[in-house]
């Protein structure tokens, strides 16, 4: 297909009834020729659509994180994974999965595997990050991300280690569920302190919590 670019900068119309769970309102329309691109590419009608700051607000759906915002991702703006949880989900696995499979825009490596299920408050570059609550997994984990082919990995091998009822047998709602990574907010306000989290950044944990029992989910 031929490349399409969407300009950053330039005037965008408003977009209304748009829609993503329960909230409801506006967002800037990309415009006919990225629509078309989009359109073709997935063979249904569609619009890309950017979050309306100018206008719009939409809190994080948790009664966790009172007073934090997100635009379009599913309930949290930053979700935290390990390399070494990868890994060692990985070597359970006869086909090894990548990481694109649980979308995490907070990569990080150096720590024990699923040792950031506990962490509670962390900084990066002076930012710091509050736990919000474990991520429990949909399909998307079994879907191939470059060919959109699903299956039944890695779920089903998460089900014997990473369940709720392994890691929260007390908690009757949350035992067929299977938990990777974990949903974080920014305690800092960043449009004031101009603050930015880089490639290559050090992470330092600054509270955990004691066990699994106290996490929230």
């Amino acid at each position: 297909m031929n490349v399409v670019k969407v300009p950053l900068v330039e005037p965008r119309a408003i977009a209304n009834g748009i829609s993503v769970w329960n909230w409801h309102g506006s967002a800037f329309d990309e415009g006919d020729e990225v629509a078309a691109w989009f359109s073709n590419y997935l063979e249904k009608p569609s619009r890309l659509v950017r979050f309306n700051e100018e206008s719009e607000s939409r809190a994080v759906m948790s009664e966790l994180c009172v007073g934090h915002a997100i635009r379009f991702s599913d309930a949290y703006p930053f979700h935290l994974l390990s390399q070494s949880s990868m890994d060692a989900l990985n070597s359970q696995l006869s086909e090894p999965v990548p990481v694109n499979r649980f979308r995490p825009n907070l990569l990080i490596d150096g720590c024990e595997p699923f040792s950031e299920d506990l962490w509670n408050e962390v900084e990066i570059n002076g930012l710091t990050f509050s736990a919000g609550e474990l991520c429990w997994r949909c399909k998307i984990p079994t879907i191939n991300q470059d060919t959109a082919v699903g299956g039944s990995e890695p779920n089903e091998t998460l089900k014997n280690f990473r369940s709720g009822r392994v890691l929260f047998p007390n908690k009757e709602k949350q035992r067929g569920r299977v938990y990777v990574g974990t949903f974080m907010v920014c305690s800092n306000d960043t449009a004031e302190t101009e603050k930015a989290i880089r490639v290559g950044d050090h992470i330092h944990v600054l509270k955990t919590f004691s066990s699994y029992a106290e996490c929230p989910v």
